[in-house]
């Protein structure tokens, strides 16, 4: 039906796909080894458990030899591997592999649950790690001490990062040519690069970006053919969100109009509208505005007609003004700034704070311990183990639980709730 909009090739095999949806699990730490020394003419050996290696991590890279996430369509769910558990003879387990994807330049990666933009790949080789692996658990080695020489419990590894995250490729372009559907900027990529985008005489006969590398004089710039903008674009009519996130990171905005339309200058109003709605700031880039096809009768009366001076004219068809249109595009690429990148390509993690009071709060069925770092704790206790019990009970003296439990009124009996574990109050 005319003036239908097209519906997104994301799902065709082979095509490119900018927008993908994906599930990082990094691998769990290995468990500590409660073992003890063994040997011949040694009948009272201590102990002597390896600490878990570390669980692998999940890295994202960018690689210029990928130039969509059509991979990620295919396969959503990414595991990486669990640390190995820890030996006797102070053995440290094997650290799990990280599993490494590997994505066009460009790419952002943001919290599918938050919004948090985690990173932003915009160079080659820059990566970012979506979801560490969890620490390996200490061997029993770790828990001998003046009043117990035999200690027989380790700690479990900790788990690993789990996330879900959204992919969005942002090209990486110097200029983007932006316009209507069918105002000729396939033809005029084609024109100005050795790119070879589809041409067609219909709307909508690009579906994807295309890009195209052009040289002007001694200097190469990257140029991107975004599909038509119809009004209401920057709503998401046409698949315009789609579209219109491509041109972020160009320097230079090159609007395309059709010379022999009935109103080139009402469509350019449309499309920079849009461009504007869009964003702000990206309306606010330095931009050109060339009239295409001029080879055509109708064209040439709208060139007649309009006579601005802040307009260009070329065919792309005959090649008639296209010098002009280079020249203009390299001087105005010479004055634009380059846009920043949304993160910084690997974000650091923050520093932990120190940690805070254990908060107790009274209930109907008994007390509630949060906070004071309890959640890491619980993870350190292998609770099948009446020494590692022990072990726990005296760091919950150290972290202060006891002693707040006692302000808030506790007895002995009561129930007492840290996490999911629940145990009844003994002084």
């Amino acid at each position: 039906m005319a003036g239908a909009s097209p519906s997104p090739p994301a799902n065709r095999p082979g095509s490119f796909v900018d927008s993908a949806r994906v599930h990082a699990r990094a691998g769990h730490g290995g468990r500590g080894s409660a073992s003890f020394r063994r040997e011949p003419f040694v009948p009272r050996g201590g102990p002597d458990g390896g600490d878990g290696g570390r669980g692998g991590s999940v890295l994202v890279v960018a690689s210029p030899q990928v130039s969509s996430l059509h991979e990620f369509v295919r396969r959503r769910r990414w595991k990486a591997e669990d640390g190995r558990p820890g030996a006797k003879a102070r053995k440290v387990g094997r650290a799990g592999a990280d599993v490494r994807l590997e994505v066009p330049v460009g790419t952002v990666i943001s919290d599918a649950q938050t919004g948090e933009v985690i990173a932003d790949l915009d160079r080659p080789g820059s990566k970012a790690v979506v979801a560490r692996g969890g620490a390996g658990g200490r061997g029993n080695v770790h828990f001998k001490s003046s009043v117990n020489q035999a200690p027989d419990f380790a700690e479990p590894g900790r788990p690993g990062e789990e996330r879900e995250l959204e992919l969005n490729l942002k090209l990486i372009a110097d200029v983007g040519l932006v316009g209507p559907p069918n105002a000729g900027k396939s033809s005029l990529l084609a024109a100005i690069s050795a790119a070879r985008p589809k041409v067609g005489d219909y709307a909508f006969t690009t579906l994807d970006p295309e890009l195209g590398v052009v040289a002007a004089g001694a200097e190469r710039m990257v140029v991107a053919d975004i599909p038509g903008l119809i009004e209401g674009a920057a709503r998401g009519a046409g698949l315009g969100l789609r579209f219109l996130r491509h041109v972020e990171r160009t320097r230079v905005l090159v609007y395309v109009v059709d010379g022999a339309a009935p109103d080139p200058l009402g469509d350019l109003a449309v499309v920079r509208a849009e461009v504007a709605s869009y964003s702000r700031e990206l309306a606010r880039r330095p931009s050109l505005t060339v009239v295409n096809k001029i080879d055509l009768a109708a064209a040439q009366d709208f060139g007649r007609r309009v006579g601005r001076r802040d307009l260009l004219f070329c065919s792309a068809k005959t090649g008639e003004g296209i010098p002009e249109l280079l020249e203009a595009i390299r001087s105005a690429l010479a004055e634009a700034p380059r846009p920043e990148p949304e993160v910084p390509a690997q974000r650091l993690r923050p520093r932990r704070s120190p940690a805070e009071a254990p908060v107790v709060r009274r209930r109907s069925w008994g007390f509630e311990v949060r906070g004071g770092g309890l959640e890491r704790l619980l993870e350190r206790v292998d609770f099948d183990s009446h020494q590692s019990f022990d072990w726990f009970q005296v760091q919950l003296d150290r972290l202060g639980v006891s002693a707040a439990l006692e302000e808030a009124g506790v007895e002995p009996g009561d129930t007492v709730r840290i996490g999911e574990l629940e145990f009844e109050y003994q002084p």
